[in-house]
């Protein structure tokens, strides 16, 4: 089963999909979520209410549009460029994290989202 989540933040949405690990499970489950933005160079994360550890899979370097659980902060991570982290031109985290899924569309948008922002992250159709 395909599972499309929607990410509101402001007055935009923005189309996502989560992949089939445990963690994406874990936060599949609890939808809705809603937070509050915080920015760290091309990156957007925010506190959720999950608390899993590491995966087979956690890494520190991802794809521009890809969505991480970062276990050591408990945030659902949106990255879509360089952080303080990078190192060249990638997106990096502070610390591993477990990749949960992927931006479908509008990822430049959300160089325009500012530090405390309402996000809401829900199934898409809800």
């Amino acid at each position: 089963m395909s599972k499309r989540i929607t990410i509101m933040v402001n007055s935009m949405e923005i189309a996502a999909e989560l992949n089939d690990s445990p963690t994406a499970e874990l936060i599949w489950d609890h939808l809705p979520i809603d937070g509050s933005a915080n920015i760290w160079g091309e990156e957007i994360y925010f506190p959720i209410p999950i608390k899993t550890g590491l995966e087979p899979g956690a890494r520190d370097e991802m794809e521009r549009g890809e969505l991480g659980y970062w276990p050591t902060g408990e945030a659902f991570c949106i990255f879509f460029g360089r952080t303080p982290m990078s190192q060249r031109d990638e997106c990096r985290a502070a610390s591993p994290v477990n990749p949960v899924g992927e931006i479908l569309d509008k990822i430049e948008v959300l160089k325009s989202v500012q530090g405390g922002a309402k996000v809401r992250i829900e199934r898409r159709g809800s």
